[in-house]
């Protein structure tokens, strides 16, 4: 990771598959100016119960899904290194306790703020890393730079591949080819 002193955006999810607005979160907070890196962290056991593919495809696809944008976006499989507990706070106390010269922001859409109640001592989270909302669309309240992404969703992409619908615009090339390559989402899975 940047060396002491460094604005990092916390970008974790379970990225199931990784898509397009996930990448564009990912521009948009670098182009705020409020941080000059962002650390992409895939969960290795989601905190909500819910099943997720392999550790290692996600783990890839997210590789892939962000790799285009350079070396400000970096891959920490962090969670998996801690044991895999799926809470976002365990984690940036980590992060804090490893590198006390860098500041981190949470990075999410604009849906999060309103689900802080599902989430693990949400105030303490946003206490170590302030939100850094990116707008999405069906939510209130403007987001970083103005900006309102679409309503798009893994659950949406998964259902799509299952459903043996298009749906390679809505994930960057090297996911898409990926999940061709592996054959995943070919079972339907109904949750989030």
């Amino acid at each position: 990771m940047g060396g002491a002193g460094r604005n990092i955006a916390f970008f974790g999810g379970s990225f199931d598959p990784p898509h397009v607005c996930h990448t564009r979160m990912v521009e948009l907070a670098l182009e705020s100016g409020e941080v000059d890196e962002v650390l992409a962290v895939p969960c290795f056991n989601h905190p909500l119960a819910k099943g997720v593919s392999a550790f290692a495809h996600r783990v890839e696809m997210v590789r892939l899904a962000f790799a285009p944008l350079g070396s400000r976006v970096r891959l920490s499989r962090l969670e998996e290194e801690l044991g895999g507990a799926g809470r976002t706070l365990d984690i940036l106390e980590e992060l804090v306790r490893r590198h006390p010269g860098d500041s981190f922001r949470l990075l999410v859409g604009g849906d999060i703020p309103h689900e802080r109640d599902e989430w693990y001592r949400f105030d303490e989270v946003a206490r170590l890393a302030p939100l850094l909302v990116i707008g999405r669309e069906g939510y209130a309240g403007e987001g970083c730079g103005g900006a309102i992404l679409p309503d798009v969703s893994s659950t949406e992409v998964r259902k799509l591949v299952a459903g043996r619908q298009p749906y390679a615009h809505l994930v960057p090339p090297g996911v898409a080819d990926y999940i061709e390559k592996h054959g995943l989402y070919r079972a339907a899975r109904v949750d989030k």
